[in-house]
């Protein structure tokens, strides 16, 4: 079996507390890029978007 390796520093083997991370420390780590948005799913833009989901009507509450 191989050895896996921490996803942020990709130096140390994962801890299974923090897995696919090697610690507290890369974990918190990649939550900061998602949160300050380094990190993006592909795809259009919200306004350019095929389509635009049904918000449901107040009224029909």
């Amino acid at each position: 079996m191989s050895v896996k390796i921490c996803a942020m520093c990709e130096n140390k083997p994962i801890d299974p507390k923090f897995k696919p991370f090697c610690s507290k420390r890369c974990a918190d780590l990649d939550l900061s890029k998602w949160l300050k948005g380094s990190y993006a799913i592909p795809g259009l833009p919200s306004d350019q978007a095929d389509e635009v989901p049904d918000t449901p009507d107040p009224s029909d509450a």
